[in-house]
């Protein structure tokens, strides 16, 4: 198949497995291309439907100026703006001012977020406990140093110290284990 052309012109003389490659083609990528705006998959989901489905009522002309995915997409924005303006709770940014490139950026820097999280997570589970307990408290779970002290039975000045050796505890297993720090 070259780009979805050929089979909407088939589709179009009254082959309906046109039609099927189609949606086989380009249902997932148009799917989370729709995502994008709605920010929820379900909605993202019966949105690609819609777009089909008024492909294949409508069956509106290709005229080639630009590729067939383009145009079906371009369908596809036009289905999600008319959903968005019927339902303007989720019109935040209008979709002619919104960046795609924006996404992928921020794709991959979750999944980097997500990988420094699991390291130090890992490195965290290496450490003696009472240095495991008293970072968990503090920074993850937000008690102040005096809570943790009550909570580990330890005086503030303890707690203080074993914050600082924890701290360089941490620091040594995640340089030891390639962890490389944000600047």
């Amino acid at each position: 198949m070259d780009n979805g052309e050929s089979s909407y012109r088939r589709f179009l003389a009254g082959d309906n497995e046109g039609m099927r490659e189609i949606v086989c083609e380009y249902r997932t990528g148009l799917m989370l291309y729709l995502n994008s705006f709605v920010q929820n998959i379900h909605t993202a989901e019966e949105l690609t439907e819609d777009t089909f489905f008024e492909l294949m009522t409508k069956r509106p002309k290709f005229s080639g100026k630009s590729s067939f995915k383009t145009w079906l997409y371009a369908i596809g924005r036009n289905t999600t703006a008319k959903y968005l303006r019927k339902h303007k709770k989720l019109s935040v940014v209008p979709l002619e001012s919104q960046e795609y490139l924006a996404d992928a950026k921020n794709v991959e820097s979750d999944h980097i977020k997500a990988e420094q999280k699991r390291k130090v997570h890992q490195a965290l589970h290496r450490l003696k406990l009472e240095y495991r307990q008293v970072l968990y408290l503090v920074h993850l779970e937000g008690f102040s140093n005096g809570e943790a002290a009550i909570i580990m039975k330890k005086s503030d000045r303890q707690i203080k110290a074993l914050l600082y050796n924890a701290k360089k505890a941490l620091r040594s297993e995640l340089e030891r284990s390639g962890f490389e720090y944000e600047e």
